[in-house]
């Protein structure tokens, strides 16, 4: 296959919406794929988000762990400054230009304009009419022609790869799960799927599943540090939590009072806490888990003390609220 470079471009009608409607209506937009090269890829996007005024909705796609969801969608449902936005990307954007596991962008309403960079970098512009005669320019400024079809990275076989691999004994270094908790923070951005029902991609409805969930605690800062946005190692613990629950609003309910009861017991204070990860496992993945945090299921703990995990009942329970392990994590 031979890389081309270029667009395609389609009109799309309203959809959804209505006083009945499940979903809100997008409003009448041309829709874009723009395939360029890696090295330009930054400066047009950075071109593309220039034509957001104000604020929008950051965007943020992870191909995760989760056992049953290939993707974990993040959106933030409070506008959030552009430039807040634009600083996450400065911050991070050797990772978000990248990275085959992660893809980014932003959407606003007045005018309609959405704009994502996929895990391919491939990017999806949907903008209002009146907006398509200034994407065009921005193109053509690019020497970008509309084409019968454009030939990504999506468009042959491939392997999804991380480029933040932090070797084990560099904790150090920032990975991937260290870079999305930041950006997480940065553009205030959360988990967008149905936290009542616990399904898999297809719809299929799970049930009681296995879940991890690791959790940040902040300590107690004084005053004049109360601003201080860099995640400061020495300021804050991370906990880890497995259990069984129905549905997202569920394990998030079991998360929080685990960590608290765990920090109460340990006599640790902590001003706030914020769930970094949140994976539902199936039964390999769940093994796994237990035997790093030196857990059998069926064996009951006798203690618990600092790095270690509280083990499941001696008959390894089913159903929601059971929790196997509760631990500080070194």
């Amino acid at each position: 296959m031979t890389p081309k470079a270029g667009y395609v471009s389609n009109f799309e009608p309203s959809d959804g919406g209505g006083a009945d409607a499940e979903f809100e209506e997008w409003p009448d937009r041309y829709v874009f794929d723009i395939v360029v090269s890696a090295e330009r890829l930054p400066m047009l996007a950075r071109m593309l988000f220039s034509m957001f005024d104000g604020r929008a909705y950051p965007i943020l796609d992870v191909l995760g762990q989760d056992g049953y969801r290939e993707v974990d969608p993040y959106i933030s449902y409070d506008l959030v400054g552009v430039d807040v936005f634009l600083d996450g990307l400065r911050e991070f954007g050797e990772w978000l230009y990248e990275d085959g596991m992660v893809g980014f962008g932003l959407m606003c309403e007045e005018p309609f304009c959405y704009a994502f960079v996929d895990e391919h970098k491939i990017i999806t512009l949907r903008v209002d009419p009146a907006l398509k005669e200034r994407v065009e320019k921005i193109l053509a400024a690019f020497d970008l022609e509309m084409a019968e079809g454009t030939a990504g990275a999506d468009a042959a076989a491939h392997e999804h790869r991380n480029v933040l691999l932090a070797p084990d004994d560099k904790p150090e270094l920032l990975g991937p799960d260290e870079a999305l908790e930041r950006l997480k923070m940065k553009w205030k951005v959360v988990l967008n799927v149905d936290p009542d029902t616990n399904v898999d991609d297809e719809g299929k409805e799970l049930g009681v599943t296995h879940w991890r969930a690791v959790v940040r605690v902040d300590l107690p800062v004084e005053d004049e540090e109360a601003e201080h946005v860099p995640i400061d190692p020495t300021k804050v613990k991370y906990a880890e939590v497995v259990f069984e629950a129905a549905n997202l609003r569920e394990a998030e309910d079991v998360t929080f009072t685990q960590v608290e009861n765990l920090a109460e017991e340990g006599g640790v204070a902590f001003e706030d806490g914020m769930i970094v990860l949140l994976d539902r496992l199936q039964e390999e993945q769940f093994a796994q888990v237990l035997t790093r945090a030196g857990v059998k299921a069926k064996t009951k703990a006798k203690g618990k003390g600092k790095g270690k995990a509280k083990a499941a009942p001696e008959e390894h329970e089913e159903g929601a609220g059971v929790v196997h392990v509760v631990r500080w994590l070194q």
